[in-house]
């Protein structure tokens, strides 16, 4: 057993910075969810990209929002896909913007639907076009009108016709004229026919020609 493992949370509390970050990745993953709980925003910000790594899945689930706000944008990007899965809806929405746009596509497609549709709309709009794209079908489902409407063109442009197709048709209505502008042919070609019955006036008068015979 780890000397770690046996520490109290008080005494987790009172390890200085540089003990926590000097802790092998082996010990660090002995540590349990209580010890991870009542680390410091200190302790936090120090830890190694590698100890990140091993923070089990049940205390990345009990982050505080302070802990998960303090993390390094590097720290994020070492989150396993499994670590962000865990993730709870608090943490994703107490996340800064700079920490979402650090995600990688993999990340991003491992966000439960439940916590996306928390986003916040500085969030939405810090997605890059890359993790736009990487969104799955299931992700895109679960955007409402607000969010898409709240999307730049530039993420909508990114979207492939697959998600295309899978935005609700009852949301489709929250693309702004200028959103529908901006699509490309195949993405108006790829709409079903109940998506483009569900189109607004606005929208429609919004298509370009080359949009309306595509």
């Amino acid at each position: 057993m780890s000397a770690i493992s046996t520490l109290t949370t008080a005494q987790v509390v009172a390890l200085t910075t540089a003990q926590v970050s000097a802790y092998s990745v082996a010990d660090f993953a002995s540590l349990t969810t209580g010890q991870i709980t009542v680390l410091t925003t200190d302790q936090v910000v120090v830890l190694t990209t590698a100890q990140i790594a091993v923070i089990t899945t049940d205390s990345i689930a009990v982050l505080t929002s302070d802990q998960a706000v303090a993390l390094t944008t590097a720290q994020v990007v070492a989150f396993t896909t499994g670590q962000v899965v865990a993730l709870s809806s608090a943490d994703v929405v107490a996340l800064s913007t700079s920490q979402i746009a650090a995600f990688g596509t993999s990340q991003v497609a491992a966000i439960e639907t439940g916590d996306l549709a928390v986003l916040t709309d500085d969030q939405l709009v810090a997605l890059t076009t890359a993790q736009v794209v990487a969104l799955t079908t299931g992700q895109i489902v679960s955007l409402s009108s607000a969010d898409l409407a709240t999307l730049t063109t530039a993420q909508v442009v990114a979207l492939s016709t697959k998600q295309v197709v899978a935005v609700e048709t009852g949301d489709l209505i929250g693309l702004t004229t200028a959103q529908v502008a901006a699509l490309s042919t195949s993405q108006v070609v790829a709409l079903t026919t109940d998506e483009v019955a569900a189109l607004t006036t606005g929208q429609v008068i919004a298509l370009t020609t080359g949009q309306a015979v595509a």
